[in-house]
């Protein structure tokens, strides 16, 4: 079976299915979406609190990174989305949207004219349905719904207290512009249901007979009649058939798969083509390059006195939560886990906060970490905001999938700045509102304690915080892979909408900005016409 439309998107994650949505409002223009997993139909991933069931093999690409090289040679699970709606049907529902100062410097420093703070905001507004702040900051008529959380965990709140403390002042807000502070994440969620982009966006839009979805189909290649984009070659229940674009091909694959996409049609850097053995339709020399990402690094300790999020591993406590949601839409099946935030500074020479706290008052949640023996646990991750270590996804010689290489800690201030992370995060849980909860540090316990100690800590330990960026960076400069308006250098009707095109991660979780990306391109690509 073979398709045709104007505009053909690879990608049914948040940033595609944001755009799908959007440019199918002109009923004169044809959309087809090609997502690589399946619909999101699982209770897991709309139920705000079983967000951690969805990182398994089901929704996800199963990768894992690069032995790396300053992290004693680990090769560690690096999961991406696979399953519409993207990461928006997996994450932990936090809407950030990192600081002024980071779209201020794609304009300022990287070149990226009219992407500066005052330029996106009205995007990241008309995105947003907010239950509590109004304009001229949020929105409250986008189709994304973002809430102040239904549930809160008492030891979540023991935990800001603890925070304050230590120095750290309230915010009610994290997404003024100022986000110094403690205080609990609005989360992209309401009445008890996720709020992917995937909910707010593509399925209302889905009864629109200009759009059709794909899914569980893998684009195999972008085909090209001379250097122009004229649709996809996808292989679906084992058949491979074409998919053809009147007017663009989009790439909404992320991070990772859109450099990788490009490298299977013979884009990217020509010495890496030639090395996996691809012929070379054109050299984009950063095709792949400047791969970013939070690295997180995680305190575990073990509780007495109060009962976490755990005890509901057990089937009463399920049942009991499952009795109070179906009844009123409220408890701990609303929450999605991570509710306790902070912006603060491990380094005081920076004139904003240079890491950021994500609370759990739970445990286990994250993949290869030991459980905690009574099986009773709270959760406190940290990650630089900004950090500056570089990496790659490249393509494999063996053909069979991407090579990713994060490269964390490359960068002697990553490493330097993530140990002093731990410190403060120390710090925090040993203060009186918290600290009497808790029985002991877990992990990695106390007997890590010296700086050599706890830099091996981070090297071992250290994961990705599930942000990667800047694989396809946009910029002015010919080197940069998409110009200011996410077109192809180089190459007619190719465009690229996600996250890829970051030249430096934002301050914060991803989520929002990929959303953000949609719109904007969306307002490109209609005037364009």
């Amino acid at each position: 079976m073979s398709h045709e439309a104007d505009f053909v998107i690879v990608g049914g994650g948040s940033a595609g299915c944001t755009l799908a949505a959007r440019l199918t409002e002109d009923p004169s223009v044809k959309v087809v979406l090609i997502e690589a997993g399946s619909r999101d139909t699982s209770p897991y991933i709309h139920l705000p609190v079983t967000y951690y069931k969805t990182t398994g093999p089901k929704f996800t690409w199963g990768y894992h990174t690069a032995p790396q090289q300053h992290q004693n040679g680990i090769a560690a699970p690096f999961a991406q989305a696979r399953v519409l709606g993207g990461g928006s049907s997996v994450n932990a529902q936090i809407y950030m949207r990192g600081i002024p100062r980071d779209y201020d410097d794609w304009r300022d420093v990287y070149g990226c004219d009219n992407w500066g703070y005052a330029d996106v905001l009205p995007h990241f507004v008309a995105a947003e349905g907010n239950d509590r702040l109004a304009e001229p900051l949020h929105g409250t008529q986008g189709p994304l719904n973002v809430s102040d959380q239904a549930y809160t965990h008492p030891l979540t709140r023991a935990w800001l207290k603890a925070c304050q403390q230590v120095g750290m002042p309230y915010n009610s807000d994290f997404n003024s512009g100022d986000p110094a502070g403690c205080g609990l994440y609005q989360v992209t969620n309401r009445a008890g249901r996720r709020s992917s982009a995937a909910n707010a966006y593509l399925h209302p839009a889905e009864s629109r007979p200009n759009l059709t979805v794909l899914t569980d189909s893998q684009v195999t290649r972008i085909v090209f009649e001379g250097k122009r984009a004229t649709g996809v070659e996808i292989r679906r229940d084992g058949m491979v058939s074409a998919v053809v674009a009147r007017r663009e091909v989009v790439l909404s694959a992320g991070a990772i798969g859109t450099p990788n996409l490009l490298h299977r049609s013979g884009i990217g850097p020509a010495a890496w083509l030639k090395e996996a053995g691809i012929g070379v339709f054109h050299d984009s020399p950063e095709a792949g390059a400047n791969l970013q990402d939070h690295l997180d690094v995680f305190l575990i300790h073990e509780l007495t006195g109060i009962q976490s999020y755990d005890k509901y591993k057990k089937l009463h406590w399920q049942a009991w939560a499952g009795l109070q949601f179906a009844l009123f839409r409220t408890g701990p099946i609303t929450s999605n886990v991570v509710e306790g935030g902070a912006f603060w500074w491990v380094d005081a020479s920076d004139p904003y906060p240079d890491v950021q706290f994500h609370f759990l008052a739970g445990a286990g949640v994250e993949a290869g970490i030991p459980a905690v023996p009574s099986g009773n646990g709270c959760t406190l991750n940290a990650y630089l905001v900004r950090p500056k270590s570089r990496g790659t996804v490249k393509p494999s010689p063996t053909g069979q999938g991407p090579v990713i290489d994060p490269n964390f800690l490359s960068h002697d201030d990553d490493l330097r700045k993530t140990v002093e992370a731990v410190k403060l995060s120390r710090k925090i849980m040993e203060q009186a509102t918290i600290s009497g909860y808790l029985a002991r540090e877990h992990f990695p316990g106390t007997s890590v304690s010296s700086t050599a100690e706890l830099e091996d800590f981070v090297r071992q330990q250290a994961r990705t915080g599930y942000h990667p960026v800047g694989t396809c960076r946009m910029g002015s400069d010919e080197r940069s892979v998409v110009d200011t308006s996410l077109r192809v250098r180089g190459l007619d009707g190719l465009r690229i909408v996600d996250n890829s095109i970051m030249p430096r991660l934002v301050s914060a979780n991803t989520n929002a900005t990929a959303i953000m990306i949609a719109e904007r391109a969306a307002r490109f690509i209609r005037g364009n016409r």
